[in-house]
């Protein structure tokens, strides 16, 4: 695990890294299965299962074990989808955050171009 500026959320988040990650994307597709069952037992639509504290419920399994991993309690289970550093390039030499993809030429936040 380790802190990196997240595009999407704004901010610095524990990142998960590649020894953590399959486990957290077994609970995630947990969390995905929850939702198909849900939705079939019942008869409801993919908003009707997912509105509000539906989704966390759905997805508790992954929500406590990213937490359990970073010490950080995630609200919005679609997140943790990328919390990920493998997912993220080298950090700007200009700014420090780090590029949007590894493949990244330019970053995102300063505009600067990265180093060959």
């Amino acid at each position: 695990m380790t802190e990196l500026w997240c595009w999407r959320c704004q901010q610095e988040m524990p990142m998960l890294d590649e020894d953590e990650w399959p486990e957290m994307a077994a609970a995630l597709r947990r969390g995905i299965r929850n939702i198909k069952a849900r939705r079939q037992a019942t008869g409801a639509s993919l908003a009707e299962v997912t509105e509000g504290d539906k989704l966390q419920a759905q997805y508790a399994e992954a929500l406590d074990l990213y937490e359990r991993l970073t010490g950080y309690r995630e609200t919005n289970p679609l997140a943790l989808h990328h919390h990920r550093v493998s997912i993220y390039g080298p950090p700007c030499q200009t700014c420090g955050k780090p590029l949007r993809t590894p493949q990244a030429k330019l970053c995102a936040a300063c505009g600067a171009r990265r180093a060959a």
